[in-house]
């Protein structure tokens, strides 16, 4: 009995010391860096069981507010290689292990 208590006190521990965006790769300019990566913590709290619609989200904010092309893949293990415009790339994770790519290409 303990031995579970103790387990939700790690798992609880873990979950808040990985609440915060880490950016792992990014080229965009500093003021887009911080807007997109903003937008992106909030729909993934915002629809934290649909990685779908935290995607439409996002990628429809980021075509009113950047121009449009903007492509947004969300989930948990998973690899890329992508072409896009330069100054237009974020790859993040946030939450642990969700990761966020956002980049545009026309």
């Amino acid at each position: 009995m303990a031995g579970t208590s103790e387990g939700k006190k790690e798992e609880a521990d873990y979950k808040r010391l990985h609440s915060f965006p880490l950016i792992r790769h990014t080229d965009m300019p500093e003021e887009m860096r911080v807007e997109t990566m903003e937008l992106c913590v909030t729909a993934c709290e915002k629809f934290a069981t649909n990685n779908e619609s935290a995607a439409k989200m996002i990628k429809e904010s980021m075509d009113k507010k950047f121009g449009s092309s903007w492509h947004v893949v969300i989930g948990e293990g998973f690899g890329f290689e992508v072409t896009h415009e330069v100054k237009n790339l974020l790859y993040m994770f946030f939450g642990g292990s969700l990761a966020v790519c956002v980049w545009k290409c026309s």
